[in-house]
């Protein structure tokens, strides 16, 4: 069966003997870097208060750290959520390192949930379907919402959707989608400029270095934040093509023009062979290695608030 979707450069999701390889074989060959499942990772106390109202029109935006690649964003009166995971497991093997910055219950009324793709680690159905809010994501994910009560519209790259005063802008990314056994890039996978009045936000969803973030960039330029993800690089031979080591994200961060690094997809679920608190320090580095201001990187805490004033 022919794949529906492919990466702008035509690639597709890996050949099984190489997930084989990474999976199995080195495993049991001892070929993979050992690092254990928990590692002490900044959390602190949400300001609840704070967070229950959203910046209004003109006055910017918040950005809410949950933990891997899910976000309270707030901007123009509204709360949204992107890839929301606050669930203490995925597919109940894979257990936090970090509690959610926010639990499902703290949170405050939500407009949308985004969903970049359908990974378990950013489409969790469970929390979906708590937070009871309509759904953006790509095309094809009709099938896995079906009789859960929610809407859900369905962007192709580069289209865009209304919720209330903000728009959201479906993008692309590097990648591939698949839930189960024959679904492999059935479901559309990509990232997200959300759009207010006074703030332009990027999260990447899950992707590879590619070329798209200078089209991004072009097609958008000024993006006051870019959350980007920074961890489930080990082994580089395997992981590179679907997910970037801190060093891609910088790179990434320059070709967008964005103004501030947020980084992500770290220290939440023991996904990969490296540490979970390794992917901060090479950033770190990086970051010393090309002399820029601090002032533009942030590692925040989950449960830490950015707050981006408008104007």
């Amino acid at each position: 069966m022919a794949m529906r979707f492919k990466n702008l450069d035509g690639s597709g999701p890996q050949p099984f003997s190489s997930v084989f390889k990474w999976a199995v074989a080195d495993k049991l060959t001892g070929r993979r870097r050992k690092a254990p499942d928990h590692a002490p990772v900044p959390h602190v106390a949400p300001d609840l208060t704070l967070l229950a109202t959203p910046p209004a029109p003109g006055e910017g935006a918040r950005l809410t750290w949950l933990g891997h690649a899910s976000w309270l964003v707030q901007l123009d009166g509204l709360s949204l959520l992107v890839d929301p995971v606050l669930r203490d497991a995925i597919n109940v093997v894979i257990h936090r390192n970090v509690p959610p910055g926010v639990p499902t219950d703290k949170l405050p009324p939500i407009a949308a949930s985004l969903v970049s793709h359908n990974h378990y680690d950013h489409l969790d159905l469970p929390t979906l379907k708590d937070v009871r809010a309509p759904v953006v994501t790509g095309l094809g994910h009709a099938p896995v919402f079906r009789g859960s009560g929610l809407t859900v519209t369905e962007l192709d790259w580069w289209q865009s959707s209304k919720v209330g005063p903000v728009t959201l802008h479906y993008v692309p990314s590097q990648h591939w989608s698949r839930r189960g056994l024959n679904d492999a890039n059935e479901m559309l996978w990509g990232g997200f400029v959300i759009e207010g009045s006074s703030a332009r936000l990027y999260h990447s969803g899950d992707t590879a270095w590619f070329d798209g973030f200078q089209e991004i960039g072009r097609r958008f330029p000024g993006i006051d934040a870019a959350m980007l993800p920074i961890g489930a690089y080990d082994p580089e031979w395997f992981m590179s093509r679907q997910h970037m080591n801190p060093e891609d994200a910088v790179r990434a961060f320059e070709a967008l023009g964005a103004t501030r690094f947020l980084a992500m997809h770290w220290g939440t679920f023991k996904l990969t062979d490296e540490p979970l608190d390794e992917p901060p320090r090479r950033l770190d580095a990086e970051w010393n290695r090309r002399g820029w201001s601090r002032e533009h990187l942030y590692v925040l805490p989950v449960g830490g608030t950015l707050t981006l004033h408008g104007g």
